[in-house]
């Protein structure tokens, strides 16, 4: 497992260096940041057995980290991006991951698909949109009493006063927050919401319009 996480961040930097996956001037150090804080969620839930899937993977953090530390679990990668999808493929396939698959697509077109929607016990995001956004993207993807995983920082409470409407509309509730120190004390939480009923249909709305009006 620590083999297959010192290869990925070895082929991380290589690409990086072609291209930005992250910023150009992340070193080794930094890159052990985004491996510790992806790991986070471990530290308080077991993923073992669980369908998850990780909307908006960039480099890997944390759905990639995750699959290499949780052979039990199957995953799931969601990135758009060609060149992003592209490294996830082969991290995936350098590595021999036979427990996660990469689909390069909009989150809300996924959040359509009966192959997808509420099919899944986890949805995991870090980095990628405000916690109102993020809940039109993960919570139709989730099966009922399904969980969203959101990485958030330090400004967290106020994220969740301005998603209280996308909870009510998207029938999710607040399970619990875990803060844990990565930089400095108490700057980062998961924040953990349970999905409480079926997804209304009309949600995810068309691709983009999640992100441009916020519920």
């Amino acid at each position: 497992m620590e083999l297959n996480v010192k290869k990925f961040i070895d082929l991380l930097e290589e690409e990086n260096q072609k291209q930005n996956l992250v910023s150009r001037k992340a070193g080794r150090e930094e890159l052990a940041k985004h491996v510790e804080d992806s790991r986070a969620i471990l530290d308080f839930m077991s993923l073992d057995g669980l369908s998850i899937i990780d909307v908006g993977s960039g480099a890997g953090f944390p759905g990639l980290i995750l699959a290499i530390c949780c052979p039990a679990a199957s995953f799931t990668l969601v990135e758009a991006d060609l060149k992003k999808s592209q490294f996830l493929q082969k991290v995936i396939n350098d590595l021999n991951l036979d427990n996660v698959k990469m689909i390069r697509e909009r989150v809300e077109t996924l959040g359509r698909l009966p192959a997808c929607r509420e099919q899944y016990d986890l949805c995991t995001s870090r980095a990628v949109a405000s916690m109102n956004i993020l809940l039109e993207y993960g919570i139709p993807l989730v099966k009922e009493d399904g969980l969203i995983a959101m990485w958030k920082g330090s400004n967290y409470e106020q994220e969740i006063a301005a998603a209280q409407n996308s909870l009510s509309q998207l029938r999710g509730k607040i399970k619990s927050i875990h803060a844990y120190t990565l930089v400095e004390e108490g700057d980062r939480v998961i924040v953990l919401v349970g999905k409480k009923g079926t997804t209304p249909e009309q949600y995810p709305r068309r691709n983009g319009v999640p992100a441009k009006r916020p519920l």
